[in-house]
């Protein structure tokens, strides 16, 4: 039997490659509107980011997200990311 291929995706603060499932995934949809996708198959240009406090906290304070996905972050984008790790 084939061994079924595990999806890898790098985070976009540690550039660390880890499975899909360990991520969280911010996108920016075509409108503009930036959402915290949890099917992990949103429409838009998307960042991986891994699910932890300390990387959150980070990319906040780095402002990467917001180059990598080329638009202003709010502060609720980032506590949403903080309430799904917990």
């Amino acid at each position: 039997m084939k061994t079924k291929k595990i999806p890898m995706r790098t985070c976009v603060v540690t550039k660390e490659k880890c499975e899909k499932k360990d991520l969280l995934r911010v996108v920016r949809t075509p409108s503009g509107e930036v959402i915290v996708d949890d099917t992990l198959k949103a429409n838009g240009r998307g960042a991986y980011l891994k699910k932890d406090k300390n990387v959150i906290e980070k990319a906040k304070s780095s402002k990467i997200l917001e180059k990598h996905l080329e638009v202003k972050i709010s502060d609720e984008i980032y506590e949403e990311l903080l309430n799904k790790i917990n």
